[in-house]
């Protein structure tokens, strides 16, 4: 009989230990609301949401399909961030990856030389034949295209490594906006901020290392004046700024959308032996 009930307390202190335990397939408690809090950041989840929101404003899956864009205008050139009095005529064609801009300082429509920007090459063609343009203005040109609105929207949030933070609201360009920061795996980042109520970008900006002085320096653009060209929103004034002074101011007077271009609008050669051609006519 003895034997009997301490075979019976055995199986019921078993028992218990048994219901005590968590199930094999069942994990920690701790561990799922870890991850359940990383997939749902509240911060990341908010910056998308603003950044969806800005796509949408300029156009949606329309302004991501484009094609290539043109701007036409006037450039007033800046030194200390006071303006200098001087323009010039331009006239800007670009895709996601390659650009071209015809310049004159004439007050007609002379295109007197032209700039390519393409991958981290950078040319200019004038009178005088094709050549690289310096290190130090390719080298802006490059950061400022690697650190557009495009650029955050078309590459960096399609990057699974980049990391999405909700800065709260702002004011730029003396609206109220929200601000928004990219970082990506090299520890570089692009802030923007949009309009409040039209989700418009207002200001985007990046910082950079100098190579030379190793300070750090800050570049932004902003935007201004939209204009609806085709059912996209489009800026007919941008201002940029380093380190705090404005250094130039495109004034837009006309612009298009996938407009028609040769094959090898974008070709350095192409373009130097048409201007050689044309500068013989």
């Amino acid at each position: 009989m003895v034997k009997f009930l301490f075979l019976i307390c055995c199986f019921a202190f078993a028992a218990h230990a048994q219901s005590a335990l968590p199930a094999p397939d069942t994990p920690p408690s701790s561990s799922t609301g870890a991850s359940t809090t990383a997939a749902e950041d509240p911060s990341a989840a908010k910056a998308r949401a603003a950044l969806n929101a800005m796509i949408e404003a300029l156009g949606g899956e329309r302004w991501l399909n484009l094609e290539n864009s043109y701007t036409e205008g006037r450039i007033a050139a800046f030194y200390q961030g006071k303006p200098t009095g001087e323009t010039i005529l331009y006239w800007d064609w670009r895709t996601p990856i390659v650009e071209r801009i015809d310049l004159t300082e004439k007050k007609h429509d002379k295109h007197d030389w032209i700039q390519i920007f393409s991958g981290n090459q950078c040319w200019e063609i004038t009178y005088r034949g094709k050549h690289t343009i310096a290190s130090d203005q390719c080298g802006a040109a490059i950061r400022r295209r690697d650190h557009s609105v495009d650029a955050a929207v078309r590459v960096w949030m399609k990057q699974p490594s980049t990391i999405l933070m909700y800065d709260g609201q702002s004011l730029a360009a003396r609206h109220l906006a929200e601000q928004v920061t990219l970082l990506n795996a090299e520890n570089d980042a692009i802030t923007i901020q949009m309009d409040a109520q039209t989700h418009l970008p207002l200001r985007c900006s990046w910082s950079w290392r100098d190579p030379v002085y190793h300070d750090k320096d800050q570049d932004v653009e902003e935007y201004d004046d939209y204009h609806n060209i085709e059912g996209l929103p489009t800026p007919f004034t941008i201002s940029r700024f380093h380190n705090g002074d404005e250094t130039q101011q495109r004034f837009v007077m006309k612009a298009d959308y996938n407009v028609p271009l040769p094959m090898d609008w974008f070709d350095v050669d192409a373009a130097a032996a048409r201007y050689e051609k044309k500068k013989q006519e």
